[in-house]
This record gives C-alpha cells, structure tokens and sequence, in this order.
C-alpha cells in the first residue's frame, strides 16, 4: 500500500506521526486522539479533528517543539505502542476463543461506511452501523476485510436557505486529506481491476482504509482511461437515477469479488450488509462454476458461505431493476453462466405488487444460508413482509433471524464520561462492556459527580453550537432570525431534546408540533424551560422529506417559541457526537413499525441521555419502564391521522407530567436525584446489551464461526 501523496517529512524522534494519522484506529481511542489534540488543539478542531489534514499545515516549529517535549514524546510512543498492539493479531478474543480458525476471513460488503467525518463516504445508519462493525471487529480481532466505494464527491452538505429549503452541495474530497492510500501490486503499480457492464468494460481503482486490524477496500471508477459517465459512476453515495444504481452495484458486487482475488484474499464467509452488494452471488457463482461446479452445487456452497442482514421494512429500501435494465448492464458479465442466466435472474424475480422486477434483496434472500434483521420486532416485520418467499411456511420456520444493532461504544461515549466509568467501574471498563455485572456499578457514581459530567456535556455542545452559528453569520451574513434558529438563544441550563435523523416521512420529525400552542407552553415556562434540539438531512430525491425540514425550520423561526427550537444543519458524524452527548432527552417517534432498529438513541443513553420513544425498532427490547419513557398513545387505532393525535398528546403529557417535573426536582444542592436515576438505569441497561461488541459476538458466534467451520469439514 502507499500514500496518494506523501506527507511532509516529520522530525526523527517522532517520525512514525504519520502512521498515527492515516489509521483511523485514532478515532475511537483516547490516547490516538490525545497525541494531535496535545500537537495543535486549535488546528485539530479547524480541521474538525483531522490528523492528516493537520500534518500538511502544522508549522514545522510546532512539530520540533513536539519532538523536543518530553510530555508531547511520552503520549505519542504510548500511543505508537497501543496502535501496534491494535494491529496484532495475537491474543485477542476471536484468537483465544477460535484458534481453529486462524487464516480464514470474512468480506464484509457495504454501500456505505461511517469510520469518521474526514471520510464522507456515508449518508446515515447504514454506513455508521457498518462502521461501528468495522471498529468492534477490529477491537476483537475478528479477520473483517470490508468492501464498499470510495465517493470522490461524498454524500451532500446541507445548507438551509431563509425560506427553510434544504439545498445540496457536493465537494470532492482532497485526496491528500484523507487517511486513505492506494492498494497496489506486488510490483508497487495501482492495484486496478475490471469490471464488464454492458458491452464496455469498466476500470476501478482500489483503495485501502486502515481501521486497526480491519482492512476496508474502497473501489472508484475516477479513472482517466474511463469514459467521461463512467468516470462519474462512483462520484456520489446514492447518486444519480436508476440505471446509475443499478451499474453501482454491478460495480460493488463483482467488482468488489474481482478486487478481493487481485488482493489474494480468498473470504470464508461473504457478509451483504443490505442488499446493494448482492451482485456478489453472480461473480461467485460465475467462479466456481468456471471451476467445474453445476449451478446448483455453486449456488449451495454460496448458500453456505454467505449472510444477508436486512435493515428497513419500508420498500424504498430495497433496491429493484426491470428485468431488461439488469440484463442490458450485465450483458458482458455472464462468462459461463450464460446457459444459466434464466435461473439467476430468477434469483432476485419478486412481484411486491406492480409486477415481477428484479429485487436485490430477494436475489439476497435466496442466495444467504443465514439472514439477519437488525432487530426482535424488525425479524417479525421481515418475516412477515416477505412471507411470499416462503409460502406456506408458518413465521417460526421462515429463514429470518435478527441480530439487534449496537453501537461501538469506545467511538461515542464522551470522554468526560468515559473517566467517570474508569474511576467507578475499574480501569479495565472498555474490555468488560458486555458485561452486565459491570453496569450495575453505575450506580456506584456519585450522583454530584454524574450530574457535574452532564451538565459539562450540555454546555459543551451549546459551545459548539454557538460556534457555528457565529460561523455561519460570519461567512453568509445572515440575519437575526437564522442567527436564533442555529441555537444561538439556547439555554444551557435548560432541559434539551434532541430530535437527529433523517428526515423522511415515516420519521414523523413534525410529530410534536401536533398541538403548538401546548408545546409553547411546555417550552415557554419560566420556572422549568424546555428547548428542542433538530438535526438532520434528506434524501436529494425526497421531496415529502425535505418538506418535513421546511416546516420544522420555519418553527425554529417562529417567535411563538421563543427561540427554545434550534436546527443545526450539516448533520454528520462530527454533530451528531455533540447532540447525543449533550441533549438531556432524546426523542425518536417514527411511525411503527417502520424503524427496523434505529441507534442514535442508543448512543444518547450510553452518555446518560435517556430515550424517549415510541415502542419500535431496539427500544421494544430495550424499553424496561425505568430508564426511559415509551410513547404508546396510538396503540389501538387504525387511522394515521388518528395515531399522530394520540401519540402526540402522550408526549405532551409524558412531558408535562414526568418528564419534566422529574428533571426539574432538585435537591438542597441543586441536584435531581429521581432524574439521575433514570440516567444511571439507561446507563447500566443499554451499554451492555446494545453495545456493537455485543452484536459483532453474535454474529461471529451464530453465523460468521458455523459458516467458516462448514467450510472447513466440506473441504477436508
């Protein structure tokens, strides 16, 4: 591997400073972050914590003066030592606990990656679950090698206008920003492989993201020997029209397959995280049957070896072509499996009402020997949605587990906190976070010092919010309305919502404006303020969504409020730290059951942030009447108008009769012991049980460990 261009050189005694910035292993350990928060701390956060972005413009008396500091030395040979144990293979737990497997690998295959904001190759929970399955691989030594697209042009900043529209810009990343290098041959040439869409041939470039022991390959059809709209095929996350998808996902799927062979890597276990990589099947079953295995013999070693995990219920999400556009793009594909493209295209045959389309996610469900929804309700969801593909079967026999998301718990838990766990929970705290017994020791933290932790949350990300309202009237000028509608009039004594997400149409994100004039009240109170905290972009492409952000805007706007709504846009990785740790309350009220399983709120209630929800996706698991609130009015209607009534007037009255009296009952020394509770109970239920550590076991121990060691008894 090597560099796309090389960084400035570094003085001797800390020369391997590179090495730091370009492994994103730094962003989710403390001691990586501290060595470049220590070298500049106002370059890191101008950079928005970008360690190769700080090493090209860093004054070279800055980096000699770190070298010659005994403090700034000592945390960076720490921090080399910890990034070389991060690397090894040796004693971790999926070495000590399979042993057996040693050499086997799994291709983990997403559309989508969150790793972190100087990488924008994602739009939202997909790429930030796979990138939380990344880090916790990486942290258990599982052998990952992860597949997915380098955008050159991301997914879209957000930019708000007067009227409240969203609007969309694309930048293209500065490759030399970013902790990204060139995968290569063994004679140093750019590893480039080809890919066949229709009667041309497709050149894509591969490169490598170091994630710790994870290995991430990004494919891009950026190249000058590409025509000029296939250059552009890759530009954009879910960019372009139909035929753009569809030809995307040709390339990630068997263009991924060919780029794991150039690499030498020969997978165990292909994992489709949704159903955009499912053009794996075609290219492996074209392999194995050039190797002399019959279609079926190939599609049921395929069976045996691949897993499928599905993350939405709403049919937007699932990606289907007509039958003339699939065979029109993968008409130079076909190799030997010519004689057998009816039955592959049979595959992914599902009529879901309009007629029979070709449906990568039925083409995945018919390939996977193990498939996976991301929650206990969203397996019953899914079985149910797609009880088609299994007539006759009664729900306990179709072939759809689920697999509840977590979140990696190292990446989002704030730091302040994160003391206060190693102080009351032992020193080892992060390496025993699965560990139920651990969290019952939560309770243990004195609630002055648990109450000081959360106040300094909140006023970190009001800080951070004031920030970038003082930057946005700085650059654009814009007037006092906008200025208050960033937050700039927020309280940061004052109990704060968070409402971050997409905006789309099953979301609700316009729920609580039910009844206006009832939450002025309840925002409006001058003994017991409330302020609500939005984020959040929507798709390009949908209008109902962007509608939904208009009208949500407009009432940050509205003097009825107060200046107590607040919507920051641009929501990204970066933000999104901020809001989960700093809101006091986060609300999720999307319409059941269409939220498969959701993790913002998980990461809110690992920093002490309890949820407030309706009772779908993981907080139908997740929910225990103590450490957090459930939002049930419109449990028994039909109607939707109907259920939005009622599911609004619950919150209100969640609001005005517990929550915020709770929050609001102090002590003799200004602390609210019943509040704090339900903080310590959301601690101590959901970091263990909704952690990714939690999720990546138990995709290792039921399907990634049977899957490999299968393959191992077939092939003896």
């Amino acid at each position: 591997m090597k560099r796309y261009e090389t960084l400035p050189p570094l003085p001797e005694r800390i020369n391997k400073l590179d090495q730091l910035a370009v492994d994103l292993w730094w962003s989710w350990n403390a001691e990586g972050r501290e060595v470049f928060r220590q070298l500049d701390y106002r370059l890191w956060r101008e950079t928005a914590h970008n360690p190769v972005r700080m090493l090209w413009i860093i004054p070279r008396e800055k980096l000699e003066a770190a070298a010659k500091d005994p403090v700034f030395v000592a945390k960076y040979d720490r921090a080399l030592a910890s990034l070389d144990d991060a690397r090894s293979a040796h004693n971790t737990w999926w070495a000590n606990r399979y042993p057996n497997l040693h050499g086997r690998s799994i291709a983990y295959f997403s559309a989508e990656f969150a790793l972190h904001q100087s990488l924008p190759i994602y739009a939202g929970g997909l790429g930030v679950l796979a990138g939380d399955h990344c880090k916790e691989a990486s942290d258990l030594g599982v052998p990952l090698i992860a597949v997915g697209f380098m955008y050159p042009q991301g997914y879209f900043h957000q930019h708000v206008s007067a009227e409240g529209w969203q609007e969309e810009s694309y930048e293209r990343l500065n490759w030399a920003d970013a902790a990204i290098e060139k995968a290569t041959n063994l004679d140093g040439s750019p590893l480039v492989t080809a890919v066949p869409i229709g009667d041309r041939t497709v050149l894509v470039q591969v490169w490598r993201v170091r994630a710790g022991r994870v290995k991430l390959f990004l494919l891009d059809t950026d190249l000058e020997e590409n025509a000029p709209w296939d250059r552009e095929l890759s530009a954009r996350l879910y960019g372009g029209d139909r035929e753009t998808r569809i030809q995307q996902e040709i390339i990630l799927g068997i263009g991924g397959v060919r780029a794991l062979k150039a690499l030498g890597s020969d997978p165990g276990v292909f994992h489709l995280n949704e159903g955009h990589a499912g053009f794996v099947v075609l290219q492996r079953i074209r392999d194995l049957t050039e190797q002399g295995a019959s279609f079926e013999d190939a599609l049921e070693q395929i069976r045996r070896s691949t897993i499928f995990t599905t993350h939405t219920p709403v049919p937007a999400g699932h990606d289907a072509f007509p039958f003339w556009m699939v065979e029109k793009h993968l008409a130079g594909a076909w190799g030997s499996l010519g004689d057998h493209r009816d039955r592959f295209l049979a595959l992914g045959s599902y009529d879901n009402g309009s007629g029979p389309q070709f449906n990568m996610t039925a083409l995945a469900l018919r390939s996977a020997g193990a498939v996976n929804a991301v929650s206990e309700l969203h397996g019953h969801v899914t079985r149910s949605m797609w009880a088609p593909m299994w007539p006759g079967r009664p729900e306990d026999e179709m072939p759809v587990k689920h697999v509840t998301n977590g979140v990696h718990v190292p990446t989002w838990i704030a730091a302040d906190l994160a003391a206060l766990f190693a102080k009351y929970l032992g020193p080892d705290w992060l390496e025993r976070q699965d560990d139920p017994a651990l969290w019952d020791g939560v309770f243990s933290i004195p609630d002055e010092e648990l109450w000081d932790v959360r106040n300094s949350l909140r006023h970190y990300l009001f800080a951070f919010v004031r920030e970038r309202a003082r930057q946005r009237w700085a650059v654009e000028r814009v007037g006092t309305p906008r200025v208050v509608a960033a937050g700039t009039l927020l309280d940061p004594n004052a109990l704060t919502i968070g409402f971050a997400r997409r905006f789309t149409g099953y979301k609700r994100p316009e729920l609580i404006f039910h009844d206006a004039e009832r939450l002025a009240r309840i925002l409006s109170s001058p003994e017991r303020p409330v302020q609500i905290v939005f984020a959040g972009k929507s798709h390009p492409a949908d209008e109902t969504g962007k509608h939904h952000l208009q009208r949500v805007y407009r009432r940050a706007l509205d003097p009825m409020f107060g200046g107590r709504i607040a919507f920051i846009d641009d929501y990204d990785l970066h933000v999104a730290h901020f809001l989960v740790q700093g809101c006091d309350v986060w609300l999720n009220n999307p319409r059941k059951p269409l939220e498969a399983s959701g993790t913002s709120g998980m990461k809110a209630a690992i920093n002490g942030t309890p949820h407030l929800s309706i009772g779908d996706g993981w907080w139908a698991e997740g929910y225990n009447s103590n450490n957090g609130w459930l939002i049930d009015g419109g449990l028994g209607y039909d109607n939707p108008d109907a259920v939005d009534a009622a599911d609004a007037a619950a919150l209100y009255t969640l609001l005005e009769e517990q929550i915020v009296p709770t929050y609001y009952d102090r002590d003799a020394h200004n602390i609210p012991r019943r509040w704090l509770s339900v903080v310590k109970e959301s601690i101590r239920t959901v970091a263990p049980r909704f952690s990714a550590r939690r999720m990546v076991k138990e995709y290792v121990e039921r399907m990634y460990a049977p899957a490999l060691e299968q393959r191992m008894e077939v092939s003896r």
